[in-house]
């Protein structure tokens, strides 16, 4: 672990490498799980204003469960995540010709219809973060559903953190990713 700010970071976002693998895994951190995708609070009121334009690009199971349960919900670990379809899918999954798992709100940003990609923990994936009081952990969230997608990282050499750059950057700012940047050069030498 390394500090960076207020964060404290880990080495196996540096150390291993990750690239999404969708045609091997079909989406599964979508759909397999018994919780929705984590949401911090400011992200709770973005799902209930966009809703009425992410709503046309969901499927009709998900959106029966957002108009029943609401556009978020409280986990049993009394955090906010995205509610459930039967204890399983994220509602907001749809999927593609392939039967690849999507994101309904991320294909509403990318046809223009909204300004919010998705909740930040689903865009950091496989990095998860964990809010502290004085610090913000980043670690490594390791799932076996992910296996291809280490071994396709791993072909690409491609590390964690430049696989989520974008991401990290909108968690942490540009200034924070160049500092990491510097820190995973000077490890890796």
């Amino acid at each position: 672990m390394f500090q960076l700010g207020k964060t404290i970071v880990s080495e196996e976002i540096i150390e291993n490498d990750f690239v999404c693998n969708l045609t091997a895994c079909k989406g599964a951190c979508c759909v397999d799980g018994d919780a929705g995708a984590p949401l911090e609070e400011k992200e709770t009121e973005v799902l209930v204003d966009i809703y009425a334009k992410v709503k046309p690009f969901l499927r009709p199971e998900g959106i029966a469960v957002i108009e029943k349960e609401g556009a978020f919900v409280k986990g049993e670990d009394g955090e906010w995540e995205t509610p459930l379809i039967k204890g399983s899918e994220c509602a907001y999954v749809i999927f593609d010709e392939r039967n690849i798992a999507k994101c309904g709100i991320e294909e509403a940003y990318n046809q223009g219809k909204t300004k919010w990609k998705k909740p930040v923990s689903c865009h950091l994936y496989p990095v998860r973060i964990r809010e502290y009081t004085e610090l913000t952990a980043v670690n490594y969230h390791k799932w076996q559903i992910c296996d291809p997608a280490c071994t396709l990282g791993e072909e690409l050499k491609v590390p964690i953190y430049k696989f989520v750059k974008e991401a990290l950057i909108r968690k942490f700012g540009k200034a924070w990713y160049e500092e990491l940047e510097q820190v995973a050069d000077d490890h890796l030498k």
